[in-house]
């Protein structure tokens, strides 16, 4: 379903698909995170925040709490000193990756211009 089903009947955006994925994947960081996670997976909390670089940890730690809640990532932790916890995409997840594509696609298109 598109968005020309919703012409002149959205009252709350938040009610709509478009919400409901802004929601999930909407912020600074979320996309990136995804994108990261589906270039190398699994990765560490550490490898994440070098990769990302200007996020800060309790950031970064938010936002994989959220997206694991959404249940866009899972979250492998090991019973080890010092602690080792992974991250990767799940299945869900997976299904968002042809949308990334489609904005990689369009950046090189309209970046140069």
């Amino acid at each position: 379903m598109g968005m020309s089903a919703y012409k002149g009947q959205v009252k709350n955006i938040k009610d709509t698909p478009f919400g409901y994925t802004l929601s999930v994947i909407g912020g600074k960081w979320k996309m990136v995170i995804i994108y990261l996670l589906a270039e190398n997976q699994p990765v560490r909390f550490n490898d994440l925040k070098r990769q990302i670089g200007s996020i800060t940890f309790k950031v970064l730690s938010s936002q994989l709490k959220e997206l694991e809640l959404d249940g866009l990532i899972d979250r492998k932790e090991y019973p080890q000193i010092p602690p080792k916890v992974e991250y990767r995409l799940t299945a869900k997840a997976e299904t968002l990756l042809p949308v990334l594509e489609g904005l990689c696609e369009w950046g090189a298109k309209n970046q140069n211009k």
